[in-house]
């Protein structure tokens, strides 16, 4: 009888191979997954900063608020950065929290 399909040492060898993969695959997602967050939260922080430069330029240079920004429809209520930071203004400049 010879019958086509796979040894059982055949399918270990297999699963050894993809577990040593997915042991190098998995830190390097994390490692990205926080870098992307960071970018994010600054590419966030960059068009609140870019909204404030618009208000002042909309109101005589007054420095906005973040709720007088969410409230005249320059950016969304409840903004905040994919890591979970709050947005806040301080002299006119967007940082996180």
């Amino acid at each position: 009888m010879n019958e086509k399909g796979f040894t059982l040492i055949e399918m270990l060898v297999v699963m050894l191979v993809i577990s040593i993969l997915l042991l190098i695959t998995i830190p390097n997602v994390t490692k990205h997954n926080q870098n992307i967050q960071k970018k994010g939260c600054e590419g966030l922080i960059n068009m609140v900063q870019a909204q404030i430069t618009a208000y002042q330029l909309d109101h005589d240079g007054k420095t906005p608020s973040l709720g007088e920004l969410e409230s005249e429809g320059y950016i969304k209520k409840n903004l905040a950065c994919p890591n979970g930071k709050s947005i806040v203004i301080s002299n006119g400049k967007a940082q996180t929290q």
